[in-house]
């Protein structure tokens, strides 16, 4: 067993290329040693903007031998009647690189045919990684890729070295006008020049000698002790932004900080915009005191080590004083103007063109929020404060700092919105109706954030649809899944149980659909489209395909309610008994479905107990009156679990009722009125789940 070791030497890759490109190499490295039937142990990525690694250790030395049989022709075309062979038997044989002799005959289903065995050795793996390493490189993907020269070669960046071993041997091959070798390169300023790797294991400590840490692991946590060293003489502490971290490190090979500073007169402009314009654009890491107050300081982190570092920071600190001179300016000019007069500015500014303008969306988003404040809460402020969010909530979108920094969206509202007096819950709600802006990301705190939230949303949502803009598998440019899923969460998180339906519909009447039969459908689509977004969140979270399926195929017209669903018949699913139970369930809306265009009146009203013919029909009907009284009290109280735990008393009565009768009577009369028992009963089941997908 070796150590396998492949590096590509490149001229300066972006920093949002690295990561993901390192996890591809690794994959496509492994699966095609696994093709190549080359065993093989862990594989270790490196990379800096300069070079991609990928290490694999205990790989076998050749490949994995391989026995396959290969059936020829039948017997009877093979050998002739004095069993020697025919030209058939001799050229299948040649064929296969064996003798006569060896050919072998197999009994199959079809008859006697031909057999032989081959063996093949396999190749030394050194042998194999010659035309496989070559393939494994240009198959990398990129966001883009570039062409240099007249070379036949795409990569991200140009690519200058190719380092492969294998063991002590090197791998010889070429790429483009590359050829592979076994040497890679120091630190570009600090250790120009050749660097001669003997073995593998050499690899990382050569280079770092060399002034490269071309482990990423290690180049974060040297950033991270050393801005953390530099922040605590500053008195402060760095803020912290493992993100920044994660680019800052792809940005250099041997990371050197040092600290700058700038002008107090600057903190009067709001804090999230000083750091804006310290990470977005110089990737400079902010300073803050105990009590979190940014300090007029900065952490910038080199690529090498100057004779004089102090120079170094005041060209950091010249840098950063243009950049907030800038942001001051913009801030300055922003609080001059009115959100009101922003809004009607937003009539400037494009949402969609078959949608309209931002101003449009907002009036939209007031109406919805109107209507969900009603359903949520009695409290009148609290729909005061949503509509005036909802008013407010695109109004920064128009102010100059939100067009230099886009990602202080919602942040800038919130501010302009305290800066002018705004109600506190009003301002938090005009930052918060953003959430969540990632997956994983944080909820409206706020009952107003939440509202505008799910609004805005519902609003985005609608429109795409009654535009024809659905998202596709591959494509999704509005990310309407992640509003769509935003929703789920923020009506579970703030256990809103309004009807999803009633809310589709409010929303699709905005877009002023001419038809019916048009709008009807969107809104059926719409509803289908959150329906899929609940099954795959319940299927994230743990609970079985068949519980999701047949709790979202009856109704998910109130989220809260569908995951108290899936709990409790998750929960009875683990009982012993349940699959006797689930099977006299389906039963039951077996013969409800076979039967539907006789049964259509089949509800509690129509059954008739003098209709009834032997006891079990009775004991039945008195079992169900007593259940559904049970479970209408759990469901009011919340009690799920409960609840279901009624309904599947029925089991016995139910069973009962199959062995007592025949549903299908002759008598009309007496077959619609046991269907019409059997219908309120599953009317009962249909408040959990479809029991026929369990």
């Amino acid at each position: 067993m070796e150590t396998l070791l492949l590096e590509i030497g490149a001229e300066e890759i972006p920093a949002g290329y690295i990561e993901p490109a390192l996890n591809a190499l690794s994959a496509i490295l492994l699966q095609r040693l696994k093709e190549e039937r080359i065993e093989h142990g862990e594989a270790k990525t490196f990379g800096t903007p300069r070079r991609l690694s990928v290490m694999v250790t205990g790989v076998s030395t050749r490949q994995a031998p391989l026995t396959i049989e290969v059936t020829g022709p039948p017997e009877k075309a093979g050998f002739d009647g004095a069993g020697q062979p025919t030209v058939a038997g001799k050229k299948f044989a040649e064929k296969m690189g064996i003798p006569v002799k060896s050919i072998r005959v197999k009994q199959t289903e079809k008859g006697s045919y031909l057999c032989a065995v081959k063996t093949d050795p396999g190749l030394e793996s050194k042998v194999v990684f010659k035309n496989m390493l070559p393939q494994v490189i240009a198959a990398i993907p990129f966001p883009k890729v570039m062409k240099w020269a007249d070379l036949d070669v795409k990569f991200a960046r140009p690519v200058q070295s190719i380092l492969a071993l294998f063991g002590k041997q090197v791998i010889s091959f070429e790429l483009g006008n590359i050829k592979s070798g076994g040497h890679t390169f120091g630190h570009r300023f600090l250790h120009a020049g050749k660097i001669r790797i003997s073995h593998p294991d050499e690899y990382v400590k050569k280079l770092r000698s060399a002034r490269v840490l071309v482990d990423i692991d290690e180049r974060k946590n040297d950033i991270e002790k050393h801005i953390s060293e530099i922040a605590a003489k500053l008195d402060g502490k760095v803020l912290q932004d493992d993100e920044l971290v994660n680019i800052v490190a792809n940005l250099v090979e041997y990371p050197v900080p040092v600290a700058g500073r700038f002008d107090k007169g600057y903190l009067e402009v709001p804090d999230e915009i000083l750091i804006n314009s310290m990470r977005e654009h110089q990737k400079y890491f902010a300073v803050t005191d105990a009590n979190g107050h940014l300090l007029p300081c900065f952490i910038a982190v080199n690529n090498t080590v100057a004779q004089n570092m102090q120079l170094v920071a005041k060209g950091h600190e010249r840098v950063l004083r243009a950049r907030l001179e800038d942001a001051r300016f913009f801030y300055r000019s922003d609080i001059k103007i009115s959100l009101d007069i922003r809004v009607e500015k937003l009539k400037g500014v494009l949402f969609q063109a078959k949608l309209g303008s931002m101003y449009e969306k907002t009036e939209r988003i007031e109406k919805i929020a109107g209507y969900l404040a009603d359903e949520i809460s009695d409290d009148p402020e609290i729909k005061k404060r949503a509509l005036r969010a909802a008013r407010l909530c695109k109004a920064d979108l128009v102010s100059h700092i939100v067009g230099e920094f886009p990602k202080l969206q919602g942040v800038m509202g919130r501010i302009y919105a305290m800066n002018a007096g705004e109600e506190r819950e009003v301002a938090l709600a005009i930052e918060e109706h953003y959430r969540p802006a990632y997956s994983g990301g944080s909820l409206p705190e706020t009952t107003v954030g939440a509202i505008v939230g799910i609004s805005d949303k519902i609003d985005s949502i609608c429109g795409c649809f009654s535009a024809g803009l659905i998202p596709t598998g591959t494509s999704d440019p509005y990310a309407l899944r992640r509003q769509a899923i935003g929703i789920i969460q923020i009506m579970l998180e703030k256990k809103f149980s309004f009807s999803l339906k009633v809310l589709i519909e409010k929303s699709i009447l905005l877009f002023g659909i001419k038809s019916k039969d048009e709008e009807k459908d969107t809104a059926e689509k719409i509803y289908n489209f959150l329906q899929s977004r609940m099954s795959h969140l319940l299927a994230e979270q743990g609970y079985s395909k068949d519980v999701v399926s047949a709790v979202v195929n009856v109704s998910v017209d109130h989220v809260p309610n569908v995951w108290n669903r899936a709990g409790a018949l998750e929960k009875l699913k683990a009982a012993p008994d349940f699959e006797p139970l689930a099977i006299a369930f389906k039963r039951v809306v077996n013969i409800i479905r076979k039967s539907a265009p006789e049964s259509a009146d089949g509800k509690m009203g129509g059954v008739d107990e003098r209709l009834f013919e032997k006891e079990c029909e009775s004991a039945l009907f008195a079992a169900y009156r007593d259940v559904k009284r049970r479970v209408s009290d759990n469901l009011e109280k919340g009690a799920f679990e409960q609840a279901l735990l009624d309904i599947a008393s029925l089991k016995n009565p139910v069973d009962a009722f199959f062995e007592g009768v025949l549903v299908m009577a002759d008598d009309k009369n007496i077959r619609k009125n046991r269907l019409a028992l059997l219908g309120a009963i599953s009317e009962l089941f249909a408040l959990f789940a479809d029991f026929s997908k369990i």
